[in-house]
């Protein structure tokens, strides 16, 4: 019973840092004059909200994939592990090409990919564990934002 906690813990530590490699990656590639030059919606969230939502989503997706891999392991959940795993490769591509290319069309393509993926990864977490799809929602509402935000800065900047 103890070695079973113990690998559940040490499950949780992994399933975060593997969320906090993406995070970090993509923290490598901030707004700069560049961003600050474009012109962008008026409802374009302050500078400051994006840290905190960032934080909190991505704890929340490490808690999701872990409940996951707790309930199924890797062999039960591969499919829905694995996009999981893709979809955070795209979510911290997305910094790269929007911030570090500084394309807002390189950042619509990847992500328009990540939106899809990050779907069919919530409805997969659904079927395994009904929170981790619940906790997954908050990410993909705010990656619905982000590529609405991100499809208009694109339209406003031929």
């Amino acid at each position: 019973m103890e070695g079973e906690r113990t690998r559940e813990w040490l499950g949780l530590v992994g399933w975060l840092a593997v969320v906090a490699v993406a995070a970090v990656f993509g923290s490598q590639f901030t707004p700069g004059s560049w961003y600050d030059e474009l012109t962008k919606p008026e409802w374009t969230p302050p500078g400051r909200v994006f840290g905190p939502v960032w934080t909190v989503l991505y704890v929340a997706m490490a808690v999701a994939a872990w409940l996951v891999w707790q309930r199924r392991d890797f062999d039960g959940a591969r499919l829905a592990l694995g996009l999981f795993l893709v979809q955070l490769v795209l979510n911290a591509l997305w910094s790269a090409l929007f911030f570090g290319m500084e394309s807002p069309g390189a950042g619509l393509v990847d992500i328009a990919l990540l939106w899809i993926t990050l779907l069919a990864t919530v409805v997969l977490f659904f079927r395994m564990h009904l929170v981790a799809g619940f906790l997954l929602v908050p990410y993909l509402a705010w990656v619905s934002f982000a590529a609405a935000l991100n499809l208009s800065i694109w339209m406003l900047n031929p």
